[in-house]
């Protein structure tokens, strides 16, 4: 019997879901920065042995949105709770359970296996975790309650089992030699995005957004052209910094990465554009593979 299922990791911003996804997945899809609201898009990373798929989706983190790019990542934060056969709900020790109680409640109304997991338990003690499962207990009742460090993979194996437990059987929904459901040109975007927000201060990596204009992949090498898009002439000037250094930075370390990523030579050319206000255009979010409705 072949098992195959979505499971789908939400949670509010900084808990810790693109560390739980990548220990879960062993690749390192998604991007894990210390900075939140570092994943924007729904990212899936599969799982594959010869009698299982478990298609694994990481999604923004729960916010309330400010303008029309988070309201696009709450929509994909949402939509993983219509589609999922096992719903991982991530929190941490820091965050108080009534942080986000809109989602919460639909969260309450589903109808598949919920695995509230507890991440970060290394920063708290046995009497303050017990006091928080108590309260999640309250709060979402359906729930099996799992305490784990992503970071220090404490645990992590024993969700993985409950996971592959509670699989319904099921074909195969890609093929087994797939491990993601995204184009080699989006994590070129998302590693430049993540070189980006280690590297610069402030509101500046939420400014920015990458395209990659040109993907001409050979044997050995790969040749990249990327254009960072920014909404201001001054963020322009921060992003290339003097003589341009700061982008010759963010572009070596782009270049080291994508290299481990595809195991191939890259040559990567870096540009800078404004786009003035593209986080409230319609248009441009579309164009940047961003889901409005």
């Amino acid at each position: 019997m072949h098992k195959a299922g979505f499971v789908n990791i939400v949670g509010n911003p900084n808990v810790g879901k693109s560390t739980l996804m990548n220990v879960l997945v062993g690749e390192r899809i998604s991007i894990a920065t210390f900075k939140a609201q570092t994943t924007r898009h729904r990212i899936m990373g599969i799982y594959n042995t010869d009698e299982m798929q478990i298609v694994f989706s990481d999604t923004p983190g729960v916010l309330k949105p400010n303008y029309k790019l988070q309201e696009s990542m709450l929509n994909f934060s949402t939509s993983a709770l219509t589609d999922a056969d096992v719903l991982l709900y991530v929190t941490d020790v820091v965050e108080t359970p009534d942080k986000n109680n809109e989602f919460m409640v639909k969260v309450r109304e589903m109808t598949v296996p919920v695995l509230l997991l507890i991440n970060k338990i290394d920063l708290t003690d046995q009497e303050k975790l017990i006091k928080l499962v108590e309260e999640w207990k309250e709060l979402l009742p359906q729930a099996e309650i799992i305490p784990i460090s992503a970071a220090s993979k404490f645990n992590v194996d024993y969700v993985m089992k409950r996971i592959k437990e509670l699989l319904p059987a099921s074909p195969p929904y890609f093929g087994k030699d797939q491990w993601t459901d995204k184009p080699a040109r989006f994590f070129v975007n998302e590693i430049i995005r993540e070189k980006i927000l280690l590297y610069y201060d402030k509101e500046i990596p939420y400014s920015v957004e990458v395209a990659v204009e040109e993907f001409k992949e050979e044997p050995k090498k790969i040749q990249i052209r990327a254009i960072i898009y920014v909404e201001r002439d001054s963020q322009k000037g921060i992003i290339i910094g003097k003589q341009g250094k700061a982008l010759k930075k963010v572009a070596t370390e782009a270049r080291r990465e994508l290299e481990h990523f595809f195991g191939k030579t890259i040559y990567l050319e870096t540009y800078v554009k404004v786009d003035k206000d593209w986080r409230s255009s319609d248009k441009e979010l579309r164009n940047f593979g961003y889901q409005l409705d």
